[in-house]
């Protein structure tokens, strides 16, 4: 079977920085499932896998703007430290969740001083071209189930 809309996709992979460094990998004997054509994974690495059959390896590199999109220094934000609980206890690289306008998103403390704390809401990969080396371990149809609740079971 060949990867496409309404497919449900199993593959293992090990990302890698422009440099080369290890960012992610599926641990041993696993693989990472996805719904094809929900935007579930990034566009680049979506875009790669269609066509592609079981036992297929891929090696694709994704730039930025079919990854995870360029920077955007309005998501970095400096905060009152009156802001947070006043028994919370801020750590850098601390993650938490934060309501913007266009949603709940995922920010990291990068700078705490006495009277404010930096959060950024710029995804961690943000800016850098990325290298997935994988294979794709299986294909099938989705389920009704799986395409109504929009992801793989």
């Amino acid at each position: 079977m060949l990867i496409g809309p309404n497919t449900v996709v199993n593959f293992s992979y090990t990302l890698t920085s422009e440099q080369g460094d290890i960012i992610d990998q599926s641990p041993e004997g696993e693989s990472m499932s996805y719904l094809h054509g929900t935007s579930s994974i990034i566009p680049g690495l979506e875009n790669e896998l269609i066509g592609k059959t079981a036992g297929s390896e891929f090696d694709v590199t994704v730039k930025p703007e079919d990854g995870y999109g360029e920077r955007i220094e309005e998501m970095v934000q400096k905060m009152p430290r009156s802001t947070f609980p006043a028994d919370a206890e801020i750590e850098l690289g601390m993650q938490f969740g934060a309501e913007t306008a266009q949603g709940q998103v995922t920010v990291v403390v990068t700078e705490i001083e006495d009277d404010f704390v930096t959060v950024d809401g710029n995804h961690p990969l943000v800016g850098m071209t990325l290298r997935f080396v994988g294979k794709v371990e299986g294909v099938r149809e989705a389920t009704a189930e799986e395409l109504d609740h929009g992801h793989a079971h």
